[in-house]
């Protein structure tokens, strides 16, 4: 059974720093696309960056420049560096995992890390 625990989470001033990391208690899979997803209190959840199996990122428009998405494969570890942090990334933070080998087709997600930026 595998778990994802985040953790990293935390208060920080505007302009400040932090880095959010999502460990898998086993073996994830051979084939996963990774995300990081953050919901605002009254707020959808949205996507916030994402990486392939093969390397590949991408960033929300509001993100980009600023975050930065990474794995670890042998560590077992998706991380999210944070810089510049601003207000409006208060948030909790989830990360996600979705596994396409072996099959079949499955999700799996981390518990939340409340993120809050403020003076």
């Amino acid at each position: 059974q595998v778990q994802l625990v985040e953790s990293g989470g935390g208060l920080v001033q505007p302009g400040g720093s932090l880095r959010l990391s999502c460990a898998a208690s086993g073996s994830i899979g051979s084939i996963f696309v990774s995300h990081w997803y953050r919901q605002a209190p009254g707020k959808e959840r949205d996507l916030v960056a994402t990486i392939t199996n093969g390397g590949m990122t991408t960033y929300a428009d509001s993100v980009k420049g600023r975050f930065t998405i990474s794995r670890d494969n042998a560590k077992n570890t998706v991380s999210l560096q944070m810089n510049s942090l601003k207000p409006e990334d208060t948030a909790v933070y989830y990360c996600n995992v979705d596994v396409v080998r072996p099959l079949p087709l499955r999700s799996y997600w981390g518990q939340g890390t409340q993120v809050t930026v403020s003076s």
